[in-house]
């Protein structure tokens, strides 16, 4: 039992590491993954693999939550009670710094709460503000990351950010703006706690000269001189140079110091380029900077990133044309270098590999980013022995056959000769190999550029010329036994076999192209994953829906320009059974297998684990986005933005089921139809529609736009309908027609049904014409249908037909969200955006949230006259949301729904 217990422990906690050292991995759909020095990462069950190149560990990168099979030579251990404390730290290089700083970590861990700490609030100024620990441990459920949560004394009180809560949860009490949660580097103990010992603060900071307290090391070390660990800040105007596309970019320094949201320990520098091939304009945050001319020619990164040039520096990597004209060759187009340039000094200084090189990895990069690329480690050896260079024989054999002798083109002042084709034969080499790409051959190497592929007598394969980067005596100058395949200089020629040559290891293998559509099925994505469930499962009201739905990580997770269809579904199917009729229509009948794979998958991927657990996916809903695309042939519904009307109407043809709307025009002719589109009249009634009064908002209620539509276009509804989808009138954030629209709680629609029984507005009796003139008369009823109280007072008896309000899908900026109702009571409102956070940076996941939102209630229940009255400033998320920003409102009829 001992043993079983162990393992047991063991497999609950299983080992941390750090990142020693810059790493890459492939994967084939996240394309490469980059690790970074510092990143923590944890052990996966199972996860140990060892090969005949070394040991390998399955580990998961806490920092951006992918799982790679890792190097185990390039990971270092972290001890169990130090890997929470390091991973909320968000600068690598202090993370680094910490772990070999145990005495700190060691007291930090164990400090009581109530101890007296202090907080670094200023690195730059060395400024410090007192405190009192009052919380440490994670700030959400399964959590791991270690946060310090403290209460500001002295001058810092009421500056800080909280009153001791994180996202809706209190962890402690403190007055407001007293509260402030914090990684352990951005905490220290006071001077009498720690002695005065360096191993107790924070690797970020070094006691001062005046001994008066710790400031920023960067600053310690441009007193004391140079330190080669820490980066030297650089003036404005200074030369630089980084590593950007596997080019060396060139500049000034336009801008030196710390950006506004990051840490004040890490510096960035604006760079203006020589030549373009940057995307910065300048500005971060709508604060600008510096002065850059165009985004082409500026970049912003670290300061780690960044090398002063020396005025003797030359680099092989140089950048010396922004565009690369390509060669023609037969069936194959190959890049020829550039034109020498007109400046003088670089004719003289010819790089030894020019971008022209870099032909076959550019094809397979993303566009170039405004960060430099991390170094990448240097890919194992081929197994294979390299081959010596071809010699020629000692009794010149039949010349080889003839080439284009084309001579046009130049490369730095030597002329090149176009490369035949080559049969099948090159294909099974990897279509990496052609004429430009960097290669390496023999051990130790030779490196060098292909200038040349084709056949040459009594060697049976394909042969490359190399010009080589350095000199070789026995090399040529593109020459091979007298017929010249290629121009280069002296000495620099050399031919091998196609098959020997090696990508040059000097460079990061071109990284794979990511596929976003399919990403979210990538391993990265697995622990965002969602349950199927087969069986029927009742949609959530009342105390269930908030115990199941609300939280961060709940509803349906966006991805990819996905909100459109996150915010319809939820609105449809988390709280109201109206629209399940789709998930049971028989589509079985018309034998469609897209129609059938659609209705399973809503059901049972996206409804029936939405209702049960609370989450969906994005992997789930981007199946269904597939297959719309098929169906419709348009791509754009795996990636591109959309609205929830055209996404509701293709899934609704998609299920082939009868639409939910009949209407009939003037013409008695009954068109059906989906959803219905609110067209108010160019000029409406001044009440109630719109509130004359100077300075008051312009506000419409649904109930109020539904019948003008009507009565305008002359329409009516051969049948009472179990849903309502409504488009409300907006045409862009620019064009509202109103600055709210009421969201009607109870939508009357017994006046807009066909041959209904109506009153008439004057004497009461049954009512034989219907006249728009009488909708327009203020003295009668000034822009709405006549609706008595109760029943009807004359000859004429029924009851009203009423439908309620389930659901509101609003936009903002492009953005949709959605407000559902989920009980009975006026407060039972949600709230859900499908990207309310997020996780992992720019390739990171969306976090979807779902949040009650009571307060809307109040809104709802006032009249179109009380809403056009209110300060619009005062309207705040999410009632302004709401009330401003309505797109489509949800009606239903439970009792009709039934039958559908």
């Amino acid at each position: 039992m001992s043993g079983d217990a162990h393992h047991s422990r063991r497999r609950r906690s299983p080992k941390m590491y750090m990142v020693a050292s810059d790493y890459r991995v492939q994967d084939h759909l996240e394309g490469t993954i980059r690790l970074q020095r510092g990143q923590l990462c944890q052990q996966q069950e199972g996860g140990a693999h060892r090969s005949g190149r070394g040991d390998y560990l399955w580990v998961k990168v806490i920092d951006n939550g992918c799982v790679v099979k890792v190097d185990k030579q390039v990971l270092n251990e972290v001890p169990a009670e130090f890997a929470g404390l390091l991973e909320p730290v968000p600068d690598l290089d202090i993370r680094v710094k910490l772990l070999s700083r145990t005495q700190f970590l060691q007291r930090m861990a164990a400090l009581a709460l109530g101890s007296e700490v202090r907080v670094i609030w200023s690195r730059s100024q060395s400024e410090l503000a007192e405190a009192e620990l009052r919380y440490r441990g994670p700030l959400t459920r399964g959590s791991s990351a270690i946060h310090f949560g403290v209460q500001l004394k002295g001058w810092a009180a009421g500056r800080g950010k909280c009153n001791g809560s994180y996202k809706g949860h209190q962890l402690f009490s403190c007055p407001d703006g007293c509260g402030l949660f914090l990684p352990v580097s951005e905490i220290t103990l006071p001077r009498s706690s720690h002695g005065g010992s360096s191993s107790d603060r924070p690797p970020n900071l070094a006691a001062s000269a005046n001994s008066q307290g710790p400031v920023s090391m960067l600053s310690r070390a441009a007193e004391s001189g140079p330190n080669p660990s820490v980066p030297q800040p650089l003036a404005v105007g200074q030369r630089v140079c980084f590593i950007q596309d596997e080019c060396v970019q060139r500049g000034s320094v336009q801008f030196c110091g710390p950006l506004s949201n990051r840490a004040p320990s890490t510096l960035y520098v604006g760079v203006l380029l020589d030549h373009p091939g940057g995307s910065w304009d300048g500005c971060h945050k709508n604060t600008k900077l510096c002065s850059i001319p165009s985004p082409e020619f500026g970049a912003l990164l670290p300061l780690s990133k960044v090398t002063a040039e020396s005025r003797s520096e030359r680099s092989p990597l140089a950048v010396t044309s922004p565009k690369l004209p390509p060669l023609p060759v037969p069936n194959k187009p190959a890049l020829q270098p550039p034109s020498p340039s007109n400046d003088s000094s670089q004719a003289l200084n010819r790089p030894l590999i020019q971008p022209s090189m870099l032909l076959t990895a550019r094809k397979a990069l993303q566009p170039p980013s405004s960060s430099a690329p991390k170094a990448a480690l240097k890919p194992p050896s081929p197994l294979t022995t390299p081959k010596p260079a071809l010699q020629p024989p000692a009794v010149p054999p039949i010349k080889p056959q003839a080439l284009p002798t084309d001579q046009s083109r130049s490369s730095n002042g030597f002329h090149n000769l176009p490369s035949p084709p080559i049969a099948e034969q090159r294909a099974e080499l990897g279509t990496w190999l052609e004429v430009g790409s960097m290669v390496e051959v023999n051990d130790p190497p030779l490196f060098g550029v292909i200038r040349w592929i084709g056949q040459i007598n009594n060697i049976p394969e394909p042969v490359a010329g190399i010009e080589l980067d350095q000199e070789l005596s026995a090399a040529t100058d593109g020459s091979y036994l007298g017929e010249r395949h290629f121009h280069c200089p002296a000495h620099k020629g050399l031919f091998v076999r196609l098959r020997n040559c090696r990508r040059d290891s000097r460079f990061p293998e071109p990284e794979l192209p990511i596929n976003q559509v399919d990403r979210c099925n990538s391993i990265a994505f697995a622990n965002w994953s969602s349950k199927r469930v087969e069986e029927h499962t009742p949609p959530l009201c009342g105390p269930d829906a908030h115990l199941t739905y609300e939280g961060f990580k709940k509803g349906i997770q966006g991805h990819l320009n996905s909100c459109y269809l996150d915010a319809s579904l939820f609105s449809m199917f988390s709280c109201c059974s109206s629209f399940d009729w789709l998930l049971f229509w028989p589509v079985g009948a018309q034998n469609n297998p897209i129609s059938q794979s659609a209705q399973d998958l809503l059901r049972c991927e996206i409804v029936n684990p939405l209702r049960r657990y609370g989450y969906v996916c994005a992997s789930k809903t981007m199946a269904l986005r597939k297959l719309l695309k098929e169906e419709t042939a348009d791509s754009g519904f795996t990636n591109e933005e959309k609205d929830p009307e055209e996404f509701l109407n293709q899934l609704f043809l998609l299920l082939q089921v009868e639409p939910l709307l009949k209407i009939r025009s003037v013409s008695q002719k009954a068109q059906e139809c989906f959803i219905y589109q609110l067209f108010p009249p160019a000029s409406p009634p001044l009440s109630p529609l719109v509130s004359p009064a100077a300075g008051l908002l312009r506000v419409s209620s649904v109930q109020a736009l539904l019948e003008s539509s009507f009565m305008h276009s002359g329409l009516k509804l051969t049948e009472a309908p179990s849903c309502l989808p409504l488009l409300m009138p907006r045409f862009g954030k620019e064009f509202k027609m109103f600055d709210a629209i009421l969201p009607s709680l109870s939508l009357d629609i017994t006046d807009l049904l066909d041959e209904t029984l109506r009153q008439c507005s004057i004497c009461q009796s049954v009512a034989q014409w219907e006249c728009l003139q009488c909708y327009e008369d203020v003295d009668i009823t000034p822009g709405q249908l006549k609706q008595p109280r109760g029943c009807w007072e004359g000859p004429v008896h029924g009851a009203r037909q009423l439908m309620d309000l389930f659901a509101v899908t609003c936009i903002e900026t492009s953005h949709y969200v959605s407000f559902v109702k989920h009980g009975p009571q006026p407060t039972d409102w949600l709230f859900f955006d499908s990207m309310a956070d997020r996780e992992g940076g720019e390739n990171g996941f969306n976090v979807p949230q779902v949040r009650s939102c009571p307060e809307v209630g109040r809104y709802l229940s006032l009249s179109v006259d009380e809403i056009s009255r209110l300060d619009a400033s005062s309207l705040r998320d999410p009632v302004r949301r709401l009330l401003c920003d309505a797109y489509m409102c949800l009606y239903h009829c439970p009792q009709l729904s039934l039958y559908k």
